[in-house]
């Protein structure tokens, strides 16, 4: 898999793969979504090609004190290929050398299958709890 920053024509490929791996939800436009990454770090937007197709995609981020990632997203039909690693793996290379020293991420406490994804490349649960609050309404 070629791994790569995201560029403006991969943005309904990479909406494509997001709801194919069920990431959409009502109250995340991700046109927004993605237009507000490109403001901010816009080389920590990955997507991940084989024969030239996006097969999977995350958004990371590093404010300074903690790395964030988000949308991770695998083609289903591509999953257990291990390019969920590869692509998490290349973003922790990245935000070590940029000085991050912790990633956190987020996921649903109902979606098992992330969950055990992320525990084999050795992601805890933290004692935290996530909070939330919309400031601008998509």
């Amino acid at each position: 898999m070629l791994i790569r920053p995201f560029a403006l024509p991969d943005e309904a490929a990479v909406i494509a793969l997001w709801q194919a791996c069920g990431l959409l939800r009502p109250w995340n436009d991700p046109h927004k979504d993605i237009q507000r990454k490109l403001t901010v770090q816009p080389e920590l937007f990955l997507v991940g090609l084989i024969d030239e197709q996006i097969v999977a995609s995350a958004m990371a981020g590093f404010d300074g004190h903690r790395g964030w990632v988000n949308y991770l997203a695998v083609d289903p039909a591509r999953q257990q290929q291990s390019l969920g690693r590869q692509l998490m793996d290349e973003i922790e290379r990245q935000l070590t050398a940029m000085g991050c020293p912790k990633l956190n991420l987020q996921v649903r406490s109902s979606n098992t299958q992330v969950l055990a994804f992320y525990r084999k490349l050795g992601y805890l649960p933290d004692e935290a709890i996530s909070l939330g609050k919309r400031l601008i309404a998509d």
